[in-house]
């Protein structure tokens, strides 16, 4: 099991307290888009997917944000795998 099938089970598991290095990580792994242009949130997105993600860049993130994410990557990898 690679880093980031290790970091999506630990946050599949547990969706608290993740910081947005460990979001990027697992995000840019899975070939999501991230989008920053210097405010407050990250915009995560990826051309198979219709809809997009929004995080607010702050420690900690909310269990909300990161359960969105992990289902964001689901929704990509089934996409993928068919």
């Amino acid at each position: 099991m690679n880093t980031a099938a290790k970091l999506l089970s630990a946050m599949r598991r547990n969706p608290n307290d993740w910081s947005m290095p460990n979001v990027l990580r697992l995000a840019q792994h899975h070939g999501l888009e991230v989008r920053n242009n210097g405010g407050s949130h990250c915009v995560f997105s990826h051309p198979l997917l219709a809809e997009h993600l929004t995080i607010p860049a702050r420690r900690p993130i909310k269990p909300l944000y990161i359960k969105r994410l992990v289902t964001l990557i689901d929704q990509l990898q089934a996409l993928s795998s068919s």
